[in-house]
């Protein structure tokens, strides 16, 4: 096992190796603690020899943050990346000290069953997937003895969706008062996402050069966590039209410093969204309910799915098809009564 001394300003690592019947020690001396323990990590992880690292005292928060470090950081995306970060601080709070070796399905269905009760399932089993990944490779390594990974599940509920999508009402209501109060920077923003559909980070990314007679270029995505500005998925990219009237409100919003059309805010559309809700009187979604609100009114008149899937930028219709579980109201309720008439007529 690697051991790692301070001396001086430095810190010096050494590691113990077996080969062909032979004891030998590898050392290297660093300016920080963290590349010490990075350059450990890759030798201890470059022996290989078996099992009897399963022994380790290395908390497993340590091994998953460097792991990420070492490993995933040259497999994914940057914004991908940053969520294994974001998910490494969760680990921290979550397992503190416990180590590798005293890792078992147990321990961690008892963990991650306690973040459960405060966050929803679909959270939870995002954070359970990462924990998954890295054990599997501890295992494949020879970290920890058992490949107990797929014993432990997901569990908890499901909050209220809060993305829902508005009623027909309530979707011309906003609508018509966004239209009319074009002087709002943020209201051109609200009547772009329900004209269009497309996603915050896309909208945030139009720049003049974005902008065509009449519609949207969708080529960059802004993220609050990171300086990529790729596209989800390669079907996001696409061409969205826009009429003459929503065309001309764009063109008329200056351009910021940075060269995007519209100020990022902090990333806090959603909360500004829940204001302008409230004083319509409208009941409150989220921000990226609106692309769900544009959905559920393409399909309410009846528009071709293969249609709607390309404008939403979907990896395939499919995906597209889960959208009809969250049919406006009015288009619900009518779709009952057709079905029940239909019945009837037998």
């Amino acid at each position: 096992m690697a051991s790692i001394v301070k001396r001086g300003k430095s810190y010096r690592v050494q590691v113990s190796l077996y080969k062909h019947g032979q004891h030998k020690r590898i050392s290297q001396t660093f300016p920080t603690k963290k590349e010490a323990s990075l350059w450990a990590l890759e030798m201890e992880l470059a022996k290989g020899e078996g099992k009897e690292l399963a022994h380790r005292t290395t908390t497993f928060a340590d091994f998953f943050e460097n792991w990420i470090y070492l490993v995933k950081i040259n497999d994914v995306k940057e914004t991908t990346f940053q969520n294994y970060v974001r998910t490494s601080g969760i680990i921290r709070n979550l397992f503190q000290d416990i180590q590798l070796k005293d890792l078992n399905d147990i321990v961690v269905q008892k963990k991650i069953d306690e973040y459960a009760k405060t966050h929803s399932r679909k959270t939870t089993h995002e954070v359970l997937l990462k924990i998954k990944t890295s054990l599997r490779d501890a295992y494949a390594r020879g970290y920890i003895v058992n490949d107990f990974a797929p014993l432990v599940k997901t569990r908890g509920v499901n909050p209220q969706k809060r993305n829902r999508a508005l009623s027909i009402t309530d979707f011309k209501k906003l609508r018509n008062y966004v239209l009319q109060h074009p002087e709002d920077e943020f209201n051109v923003l609200v009547l772009l996402a329900l004209e269009t559909g497309m996603r915050r980070g896309e909208l945030l990314a139009i720049r003049p050069e974005s902008l065509y007679e009449y519609g949207i270029e969708v080529r960059h995505s802004i993220s609050p966590t990171s300086d990529d500005t790729s596209l989800k998925t390669q079907n996001a990219k696409r061409d969205v039209s826009i009429n003459k009237e929503v065309y001309e409100l764009i063109n008329r919003i200056p351009v910021k410093e940075n060269g995007y059309i519209f100020n990022f805010g902090g990333f806090k559309q959603s909360e500004q969204l829940a204001d302008l809700l409230t004083v319509l009187d409208i009941k409150k979604t989220t921000f990226h309910g609106l692309r769900d609100t544009h959905a559920s009114f393409l399909f309410a008149q009846d528009i071709d799915i293969a249609y709607v899937s390309k404008r939403l930028g979907h990896i395939n219709v499919t995906t597209t098809q889960n959208y009809y579980l969250e049919l406006v109201p009015e288009k619900k309720h009518q779709q009952d009564a057709d079905a029940l008439n239909l019945l009837s007529a037998l």
